[in-house]
């Protein structure tokens, strides 16, 4: 598995999620249970995670609808 976003901006998540998902992009969620830890502050960033092989094109996609770094 390859991070593809890390962000504290649970919309970022969601919509990273199903624009990825709509593409058959298996992803997954990790560091979503941290605001028990943090007290629900949203100072730990989650993480989305993608496949290797699935990378490339989930870097892309999210690159055309502007999330990312170079979005």
């Amino acid at each position: 598995m390859k991070e593809l976003v890390r962000t504290n901006d649970p919309t970022v998540i969601a919509l990273a999620t199903a624009l990825l998902e709509a593409e058959d992009i298996a992803v997954f969620q990790l560091d979503v249970h941290m605001s028990v830890l943090e007290g629900s502050i949203g100072m730990l960033p989650r993480r989305l995670m993608v496949r290797e092989k699935d990378h490339f094109m989930a870097s892309a996609i999210l690159r055309d609808h502007g999330i990312g770094p170079e979005g």
